[in-house]
C-alpha cells in the first residue's frame, strides 16, 4: 500500500489537478458543484500524491465527521440484515461515509451504551436496522441527530421507516398466478405472530376476492420452515386434492412443499403451480424446479435509508412509513394452467 508523502498537502492536489484548492476540496468532499470529469481529476492526482485528508481537522471546521453508526439488534439474522446493510454500506461509500456498526443483540443495556458510544465518536447520523419489518420502540429521543429506521418501523409516526412491501409482494404473487390462468389456489405461510406473514396472507386474498376466486381452504400459519412447507402441503392435499397453484410465504416454506408434491407424484407447475417469497438464491435457484418468487430488494432498502438519511442531514428531513415495493422473480416452477 502507497504511504502518504511527507508534506503532501490539499494545494499540491489542486496544482496536479489544474484546479482551484477550493474546487479540490469540493471535490474530494464529493460535493454537487463539481463536474463528474473534474472530480475524477482530483481523485486521481490524490491518489497519485498518495494524499490523505485529515478527517479529524475536517470533522472540526465543518462539524461532521462523515460517519454514520448502524445500530442493529439481530446481526446473527444474516439472511435479511447483511444485504441491507451491505446496501446502505455500497450507499454511503460511493460518498466517501464510514459506517460503525453495533449489534446489540436485543439488550437494552447494550444498546444505551453502543449509542452512547457512537454519539461520543460524533457520527453525524443513525441508521436503525431491524430483521423482521415489525415495529419497534422508537430510540429517536436518546438520539440528538438524524436517525433513520430500516427492515422495522418505528412506533413515533415523526420518524422515518423504510419497510418491505409485504402487501405488495403478495399481491404480485396473486396476480401472476391469477393471470397464468389458476383457479384453485391455496396459501401456506409462516408464524400469525409476524405481521409480514399476517399483511401477506390478507393482500394475497384481496386479489383473488378481487378476482372473483375463492381461497382453497384456509390460510395454514406454521413455521419458517422447508418441514412445515412438507407437512402442510401434504394436509393440503389430503383435503382439497384439485388445487392447482401454492402460494407460500417464504421460500423455505416453498422448498418443503416441492418436496411433497413430488412425492405424491404431482408435476410443477403442470399439475400445480408453486410461488415462494424472499428469493432467497441458495433456496430458490436450487429447487426442483426453480422456484418463482418475490425479491425483498434488501439492498435497495439500505440504499434507501441512506438517501432518506442523507436528506435529514442536508435540512429536508421526511416522516412516516415508506414501503418499498419487491419484484416478482419468475422461474420455472410456475407455468400455464392444464386445460381441464
Amino acid at each position: 500500500m502507497a504511504r502518504q508523502r511527507s508534506g503532501v498537502r490539499l494545494s499540491d492536489v489542486a496544482k496536479r489537478a489544474g484546479v482551484s484548492v477550493a474546487t479540490a476540496s469540493k471535490a474530494l468532499n464529493a460535493r454537487d458543484e463539481v463536474a463528474p470529469a473534474t472530480r475524477q481529476r482530483v481523485i486521481m492526482a490524490a491518489d497519485e500524491l498518495s494524499f490523505q485528508p485529515n478527517v479529524l481537522a475536517r470533522g472540526l471546521i465543518s462539524g461532521n465527521t462523515r460517519t454514520i453508526g448502524l445500530l442493529t439488534d439481530e446481526l446473527s439474522a444474516a439472511r435479511f440484515t447483511i444485504p441491507v446493510l451491505l446496501g446502505a454500506e455500497n450507499a454511503l461509500g460511493n460518498e466517501q461515509m464510514s459506517v460503525l456498526l453495533c449489534d446489540a443483540r436485543g439488550d437494552a443495556i447494550r444498546r444505551g451504551h453502543y449509542i452512547r458510544t457512537l454519539l461520543a465518536r460524533q457520527v453525524d447520523g443513525f441508521i436503525v436496522l431491524g430483521d423482521a419489518n415489525e415495529v419497534r420502540p422508537s430510540l429517536t429521543a436518546d438520539i440528538p441527530v438524524p436517525v433513520v429506521y430500516v427492515f422495522c418501523e418505528s412506533d413515533d409516526p415523526n420518524d422515518v421507516s423504510i419497510v418491505a412491501d409485504d402487501a405488495g409482494g403478495a399481491r404480485l404473487a396473486a396476480e401472476h398466478l391469477v393471470s397464468l390462468g389458476r383457479r384453485r389456489i391455496a396459501h401456506i405461510t409462516g408464524d400469525l405472530t409476524y405481521r409480514a406473514a399476517r399483511d401477506r396472507s390478507a393482500a394475497f386474498r384481496e386479489v383473488l376476492d378481487a378476482a372473483g376466486l375463492p381461497l382453497v381452504g384456509a390460510p395454514m400459519f406454521g413455521q419458517w420452515s422447508q418441514r412445515w412447507g412438507r407437512h402442510a402441503a401434504a394436509a393440503l392435499l389430503a383435503g382439497h386434492p384439485d388445487i392447482d397453484a401454492i402460494f407460500c410465504g417464504s421460500d423455505q416454506i416453498a422448498y418443503g412443499v416441492t418436496e411433497t408434491l413430488r412425492d405424491l407424484g404431482r408435476s410443477i407447475p403442470g399439475d400445480i403451480a408453486v410461488v415462494g417469497y424472499d428469493n432467497w438464491e441458495v433456496i430458490a435457484a436450487e429447487c426442483r424446479p426453480p422456484l418463482t418468487t418475490v425479491d425483498l430488494n434488501l439492498q435497495q432498502l439500505g440504499a434507501s435509508a441512506v438517501r432518506h438519511l442523507f436528506a435529514a442531514l442536508d435540512g429536508s428531513p421526511v416522516s412516516g412509513v415508506i414501503r418499498e415495493p419487491g419484484r416478482l422473480i419468475v422461474r420455472e416452477s410456475t407455468g400455464i394452467a392444464d386445460s381441464r
